[in-house]
């Protein structure tokens, strides 16, 4: 989809932007596939705040996407690309040759009237579904599936995709969009091509009302407030942090401290770290 610009009518009007949804062509969800969502507002089961600035915004209702893809060796007729008010990319309403409809993410190039297929048998094509078993080493894939049967967890964000660079026994090596390689069940499914909706990234929010739509609250700086809220509170006027790096609000280091434990199982599945370093 392209992106559109608006007349300048406010000084926020300026430089916002927004998709055209030139590749929208239904504009009101299949009933079936929709759920009610209730908004949590970062807090968990006992009520807690456990994700800060989060609240408000539109009210949204749930598509079920269908992200496992095992219904094989059946046709299914691309219906519609529609919007999905959850995600950053744009879904496809898909319906198979004995009457069943579902949704899935839309591939970029993925066009009404297109037919699909998955499981084994399916031909490498924009939006088929097939084991990485299957799948030509190059090809770009995405909805990667990390345990087999559970369903496409990785490269999941509109524009995403990730290359599949090698198979050797029971993995595959997948480049993913971080750039870490990482290896995956080659049993594992994974669909064929890019995540649509590629111009996602170039939207400019422009004000700050547009985020309280998305349910995002405001985030004050730390260095605004007094010392028994933050720790790089106080001191008189536009005073430095007082400490040897950024904190967060609990006092722990918020860049460049690692977080991800040493002797963590999934370790021995990465090649590659996305900075370039090899796990040990």
């Amino acid at each position: 989809m392209a992106i559109k610009t608006y007349k300048p009518y406010t000084p926020s009007r300026r430089h916002m932007t927004g998709s055209d949804f030139s590749e929208i062509t239904k504009k009101t969800p299949e009933k079936s596939l929709v759920v009610s969502k209730s908004s949590k507002a970062g807090r968990n089961a006992q009520g807690k705040i456990t994700v800060r600035h989060r609240g408000g915004g539109e009210k949204r209702k749930y598509r079920i996407i269908d992200f496992k893809r095992y219904k094989d060796d059946i046709p299914a007729t691309v219906k519609a690309i529609e919007y999905d008010p959850n995600r950053s990319a744009n879904i496809a309403l898909i319906c198979y040759a004995d009457g069943q409809k579902t949704y899935i993410l839309a591939p970029n190039g993925l066009q009404v009237g297109t037919t699909l297929m998955n499981g084994p048998k399916a031909e490498i094509k924009v939006g088929n579904c097939l084991p990485l078993s299957q799948i030509p080493v190059g090809t770009m894939v995405h909805n990667i599936e990390l345990y087999p049967g559970k369903g496409g967890q990785l490269v999941r964000a509109a524009g995403n995709a990730a290359q599949l660079m090698a198979k050797e026994g029971k993995y595959a090596t997948l480049r993913l969009p971080s750039g870490e390689m990482r290896m995956v069940p080659v049993e594992g499914r994974a669909t064929i091509g890019q995540v649509g909706n590629i111009d996602h990234e170039l939207i400019n929010i422009g004000k700050a009302g547009r985020k309280r739509h998305m349910g995002i609250r405001p985030h004050v700086r730390g260095s605004v407030m007094n010392p028994n809220d933050h720790p790089h509170g106080g001191g008189e006027g536009r005073a430095p942090i007082g400490r040897s790096g950024p904190m967060t609000p609990w006092g722990k280091p918020a860049n460049g401290y690692k977080t991800r434990k040493k002797n963590k199982q999934s370790n021995k599945y990465i090649v590659r770290r996305r900075d370039g370093s090899v796990i040990k």
